[in-house]
């Protein structure tokens, strides 16, 4: 082997060498196996929403948007219509919603306020505050569970709407940051990590992320039909029919997949 040669193979090899660290460090590794899914069917999907949560009930998702115009809304699936909508006040940066017990809960952004509603009339029930930025929210029957777009988990009392702890989540033992809307599937928590294609899965029990669902797909196909949009976020889980709702900020698409695991 020429000089040249071998010293052309020792640069190769450490840059090689250096790819695979930077992979490795980086802050979503992407060693771990993804998890497989299919896509049932695309939904037409106002692609001026600047959607922040997304949630399955009796057969209609819930959209909740962040911006200057933050609103929460029924979405008909089959057409791809909102049948009922409702503003915020301009003073709130609207966030991620669930559904329990009759009652939906939303949170905002920086005001540090989260309201509960009829899910039936969307009539406003009360108000309850919180020390962080509210990003999703989720609940595992006994407590709220909200992303503070950090790797915290903060565990709230449904009852009494206080804190009740706060779980840190690791991927590869080290913080899974920019955790952002959240949904419970099957007993683990579904986060999507912002400005990342990727869906984190959860184990509850340990907050250790044990799967990823790389998008990356979906997000290249939203990409060209929408230059402007903006990252994937929203998971809404029909627990009946084991569907899974994708999309994400200004997509002009809502994705219907079908998890493999």
């Amino acid at each position: 082997m020429k000089k040249v040669e071998y010293l052309l193979l020792c640069f190769f090899l450490m840059m090689g060498c250096g790819e695979r660290q930077s992979r490795q460090t980086a802050e979503n590794p992407v060693e771990k196996e993804s998890l497989p899914y299919e896509v049932r069917m695309t939904v037409e999907h106002d692609p001026n929403a600047f959607t922040q949560g997304l949630v399955y009930h009796q057969d209609k998702i819930i959209e909740s948007t962040g911006g200057d115009s933050s609103w929460i809304a029924e979405y008909d699936v089959t057409s791809g219509t909102y049948e009922r909508k409702v503003t915020l006040n301009q003073n709130y940066f609207g966030e991620g919603i669930t559904v329990l017990n009759g009652k939906l809960y939303q949170l905002t952004w920086q005001s540090k306020t989260g309201f509960v509603y009829d899910v039936n009339t969307f009539e406003k029930l009360r108000e309850f505050s919180y020390d962080f930025e509210g990003w999703g929210i989720t609940h595992d029957n006994q407590h709220l569970i909200i992303s503070d777009g950090t790797d915290k988990l903060h565990y709230f009392d449904t009852l009494s709407l206080e804190e009740s702890f706060v779980k840190s989540v690791k991927n590869n033992n080290r913080k899974a940051s920019k955790l952002n809307e959240l949904e419970l599937i099957d007993g683990y928590i579904y986060a999507n990590q912002w400005q990342t294609n990727y869906i984190l899965k959860i184990d509850t029990a340990t907050a250790e992320v044990v799967q990823e669902l790389n998008l990356d797909y979906l997000a290249g196909e939203i990409a060209k039909r929408n230059p402007e949009a903006d990252v994937l976020n929203g998971i809404a889980y029909d627990a009946n029919t084991g569907d899974v709702f994708i999309t994400g900020k200004l997509w002009p698409r809502l994705y219907v997949i079908r998890l493999k695991d």
